[in-house]
């Protein structure tokens, strides 16, 4: 019998609209977010990229609810494949990230594991043949990890000056966005 989560997500769909109800339904029924979490990371489940798309959206309000499942999701970014999953994970990342370095009260600490295993995960992205949109998060990710790791930034700046002529207006403008940011960092 599908569990009331499971029923909820028959009904989201990529409206906006079906997304935030989604995400409603968790932020006002918190034991749900386990399981939302442990769906957002098994591919096999039909409902996988429904809850990646609530997890994003319950993340902007509530992202302090993923600290007891950092590790869980970090270990299993590279399991993700399909594109409407990674797009918001992707988004995901960034949002921790950003928290990591943020540095007050309502920081979330990421262990050098999970910084490492979303390094990886984020080039892996990068490089490999995912929508451009999944490629901007990595490349803002990575940005903001290369303030805090040396090696990153001129690694990053090869890659998207390499593949810039080959994308979209949307890569290129984010392209030029952090390449000018790592610009004026010398």
């Amino acid at each position: 019998m599908p569990s009331e989560l499971q029923i909820k997500l028959e009904y989201v769909n990529a409206c906006r609209e079906k997304r935030l109800e989604g995400a409603q339904f968790i932020l006002d029924n918190k034991n749900h977010f386990d399981e939302l979490v442990k769906i957002s990371f098994s591919p096999s489940d039909k409902n996988n990229h429904k809850a990646c798309w609530i997890l994003e959206f319950v993340s902007y309000e509530k992202l302090i609810w993923l600290e007891p499942h950092l590790d869980f999701f970090f270990e299993n970014l590279k399991y993700l494949n399909q594109e409407s999953s990674l797009r918001p994970i992707a988004k995901v990342t960034q949002l921790l990230v950003k928290s990591h370095y943020k540095k007050d009260e309502n920081s979330i600490f990421l262990s050098d594991e999970n910084l490492e295993k979303c390094i990886e995960t984020s080039f892996d992205w990068l490089i490999n043949d995912t929508k451009v949109a999944t490629k901007a998060y990595s490349i803002r990710t990575l940005y903001e990890l290369g303030n805090h790791h040396d090696w990153i930034h001129p690694e990053l700046k090869t890659i998207i000056t390499k593949d810039f002529p080959n994308h979209s207006a949307a890569y290129k403008a984010v392209a030029k966005e952090v390449l000018k940011k790592m610009n004026n960092q010398k």
